[in-house]
Order: C-alpha cells, then sequence, then structure tokens
C-alpha cells in the first residue's frame, strides 16, 4: 500500500505533539494510553518506519527522549518517507536506496545465510545518524536518531518449533506458494537450540534477527503421558515459554504469535468456550501442569504488551491431527496413536483396542488448515486477545467416531474394542469460532474424512521414518 505524504505529515505532527507535551508534563498520558498511542502509530505504517528511539513512537524514559522534530521544512519523498529535517537541532537523515526485497524465500537454520545486521529497533534495513557535541554540530549533545530505510520491510519469520506436526504444516503451506515477496520463513527445531535454556535461546534470536516470530515449540504429550508427568510439562514448557518471549522483546521482534490449546480452558464451565473464559477457574486435573503452562503465555503476552507495547498474541486451535504428527502408541495424542495401531492391526490380522469408552467428544482440525490460520494470524490479526482456530461447533465427533473413520480410511476390517478401564480425560471442550468467523466468515476447512484419509496415507508411506 503506498503511503499518503499528507497523511504521514498529520501523523508526525501528532507524534511530535504527543512528544512534546510528554517531554514537559510526563504525567500529561496515561501509560495505556501512550501504549495504544504506539501502537496504532506503528500499525498505520505496517513497519514501513519507526522515529527515533525512545522518541516519536516509542515512549521511553522521557529524561533520555531527544527534542521533536518541528514542523518547518518537513517534506515527503517518492518512497511516502519523511525528506530530510534540519530544525532546531534535530537532523533524520533521508534513508539510502536500497535494492529492491529478494525473492520470497524459505530457509532452515543449519542451511541459512548470514543474518542482517543487528539494529537497536529491532529492523533489518535502518540508518542511525549522530548527532554529536562537538562545535559545528547542531545538537547540544549525542543523540542517536533512528528512521526505516525501506519503505517496504523486509521481514524475517521464525517459527520455533518447526520440525513438529504444525511447524510442518506451515512448511508446506509457505512452499506451495503462500509465502510474500518481502518474507523471510526460519524454520528451527530443538536441534538448533535448546530453548529451555536462555542463554541458546538469546544466541538463536541474535543469529537469526528475526522481525515476527511464531513460537510452536512445547513439550506435548498424549493423555496418559500428561498424567504421570504434570510436573515436567510445566517446568520445561513455563521454561521454554519465558525465554522466547523474552528474547522476542529484548531483541526488538516485531510480532509473536504463540500457539496455546483449548485444554487451557476450566474443566467445570459452560459452553461453548471462547477467548473470554480462558482464566475462569482450574483445568482438568489430568493435564493442569502444560495447561496452566500454556496459559501464561496469555498472561505473558498482557503485561508485555501493557508495560513495553509488545505486540505478542496468541492462537488457541483445537485438536490437531496430520502428517509429521507423534504417532507414538504410547505418548502420542489419540488420532495419530489409532492410526498407528490400526496400521499394526491390519498388518498383523488382530483387532484394535481404543483406550477409554470412546464416549469424548472433540473438535479436530487438520494440520494445513491450522497452517494457513497461522499465517493470516500472523499477517493480520492485530488484536492481544487470543484467537480459537476451530471447526465449528458442529464438526465435533466423538473418539469412537474418529476410530471408526480411521478404520473406514485405512480399509482395516477387524474389529475395534473399547477398554473402559482406561481413562477418558475431560468429556468434552467444545469451543466457539465465532469470533475467527467474524474475521474470516468464508474460510474453507477440509473435511474430516478427507483429512483423515489423507494422515492415514502419508504415516503409511512413510512409516519407516515417522515419529513413532
Amino acid at each position: 500500500m503506498k503511503s499518503d505524504p499528507r497523511r504521514i505529515q498529520i501523523f508526525l505532527r501528532f507524534g511530535n505533539f504527543v512528544s512534546a507535551t510528554q517531554q514537559k508534563t510526563p504525567s500529561a498520558f496515561p501509560p495505556r494510553l501512550l501504549t495504544h498511542i504506539r501502537f496504532v502509530l506503528y500499525s498505520h505504517f505496517e513497519g514501513r518506519w519507526e522515529a527515533w528511539r525512545g522518541g516519536l513512537i516509542c515512549f521511553a524514559d522521557p529524561q533520555k527522549r531527544p527534542p521533536p522534530v518541528r514542523d518547518a521544512g518537513c517534506g515527503v519523498s517518492s518512497t511516502g518517507l519523511p525528506l530530510p529535517i534540519l530544525q532546531a537541532g534535530v537532523c533524520i537523515a533521508h534513508p539510502p536506496t536500497h535494492p529492491p526485497p529478494p525473492p520470497a524465500s524459505v530457509s532452515f537454520a543449519n542451511r541459512s545465510g548470514s543474518p542482517p545486521p543487528k539494529s537497536p529497533c529491532g529492523s533489518v534495513h535502518e540508518r542511525s545518524v549522530q548527532v554529536g557535541s562537538a562545535r559545528g554540530n547542531c545538537c547540544a549533545e549525542s543523540q542517536e536518531l533512528v528512521l526505516m530505510a525501506e519503505s517496504r520491510k523486509q521481514k524475517r519469520i521464525l517459527v520455533t518449533g518447526g520440525s513438529g506436526l504444525v511447524g510442518k504444516a506451515i512448511q508446506k503451506v509457505i512452499t506451495d506458494g503462500e509465502c510474500q515477496v518481502d518474507e523471510t520463513w526460519i524454520f528451527v527445531s530443538s536441534k538448533d537450540a535448546d530453548l529451555t535454556n536462555a542463554a541458546e535461546t538469546t544466541a538463536l534470536f541474535e543469529k537469526h534477527r528475526p522481525t515476527h516470530v511464531i513460537h510452536l515449540a512445547a513439550i506435548v504429550g498424549g493423555l496418559f503421558m500428561n498424567l504421570s508427568h504434570n510436573l515436567d510439562f510445566w517446568r520445561k514448557n513455563i521454561h521454554i515459554n519465558d525465554n522466547v518471549l523474552q528474547a522476542a522483546f529484548e531483541s526488538g521482534v516485531q510480532k509473536v504469535v504463540s500457539c496455546l490449546s483449548t485444554c487451557i480452558f476450566p474443566d467445570q464451565t459452560t459452553y461453548p468456550i471462547d477467548e473470554t473464559m480462558i482464566h475462569n477457574g482450574p483445568p482438568h486435573s489430568s493435564n493442569f501442569g502444560y495447561a496452566y503452562a500454556k496459559r501464561m503465555i496469555d498472561v505473558q503476552n498482557r503485561a508485555y504488551f501493557e508495560q513495553h507495547g509488545c505486540h505478542f498474541t496468541a492462537a488457541i486451535p483445537t485438536n490437531i491431527f496430520g502428517p509429521h504428527d507423534n504417532f507414538s502408541i504410547e505418548n502420542g495424542h489419540v488420532l495419530p496413536g489409532l492410526v498407528h495401531k490400526v496400521y499394526l492391526a491390519k498388518k498383523y490380522g488382530t483387532d484394535v483396542t481404543v483406550w477409554g469408552t470412546g464416549k469424548p467428544r472433540r473438535q479436530f482440525i487438520y494440520s494445513l488448515d491450522l497452517a494457513r490460520l497461522f499465517v493470516w494470524v500472523l499477517r493480520d490479526y492485530d488484536e492481544i486477545e487470543p484467537i480459537i482456530l476451530s471447526v465449528g461447533e458442529e464438526e465435533e465427533v466423538s473418539i469412537g467416531e474418529a476410530a471408526e473413520c480411521i478404520a473406514k480410511a485405512m480399509d482395516f476390517k477387524g474389529q475395534l474394542q473399547f477398554d473402559e478401564s482406561k481413562s477418558d480425560g475431560q468429556f468434552k471442550k467444545t469451543a466457539s469460532n465465532v469470533k475467527l468467523r467474524r474475521y474470516l466468515p468464508n474460510f474453507q476447512f477440509t473435511p474430516f474424512d478427507q483429512a483423515m484419509k489423507e494422515m492415514c496415507d502419508w504415516f503409511c508411506a512413510n512409516y519407516d521414518t515417522a515419529r513413532k
């Protein structure tokens, strides 16, 4: 979108007014209002430019803020950026001309090229102008002013958990044509850094210099794994999430989208659940460690926004399934575990035992559908409040029905037997996708039976290398 020079001048003058007022009267604007102003200004220019550090947009310590730019002599370049200003001792340099953004690319951590130079404001291309205190300079004391150097900023999108179920789905969606020319995608896994370690997490961010992050990395497991390892799920996930969000803040990442789960919602609640109900009561006892750790991401997102103005948000998918899942019978989630059981039963001519009664109901979302939604959230969803990504309530199916669908997809002729001595876990977690539909009323989800067939076919074709 080409910037309107008149709008840029209006926004620049407004920012100068706020900055000057804050210098004279630090308490003139409530902190939350300043945070909102900063966010609106930044969002308006869609990452095209930022004012100087601690100045026009970043309302930091008033004592360290450079003086505001005066209105006189303010022009606009053909790229829509302010022209050089030299007024009242403040100099902002016109950005140099850079070559056009390179073609869209997808890279993996162990094969990526050299990262761009570190920038104090988190941008990939920018120019700093030092205005010194030496005789003849226009400023009485040194000021570092920063202005974005591209009219369209190149995004470097880091995906943690890039080798997992959702990470692989995003890779496929991006390589199949969803990547835009101003985006470079970087997928990392646990082989690239131990995200429970703060130093390794910081080093990862310093290496890749992301402007945006999709945070998928987590320690996950099925019902029975959670039942016996709640403390481990709590501690490890808390460390991962805190390290990633703090590294994103310290490195100036513009936006983070974290992946939550519907297991974070209260066990005792009314249905359907929605985004306003996350903290209304304790989660189900079967996986409280993982659930509370995921809930804290929402708490941290709000805190980072209120205290620092960070654009950190989260998406809450329902039960995910698809290629590249963990098909472990003991530790995997219900659908991939059943796929593996049916595969072995068909191979050896035995029946299949389904743990539990088969009565609990779930909304299952195909990983490739979820990947497309995550890309949309990253690019276009501007709220700090999380959003549920799910099929509609009418698409909810029981575990027994899902098992029958798997048997049909794999042409299994044996019997499905239910072991009712095993725990069912939470009976239902029906989620509302009303908010999603307000944004994307025409989004088409893959039919459950079609998605299940694709998942089963992938597992059979990749049995030797699939996680299990």
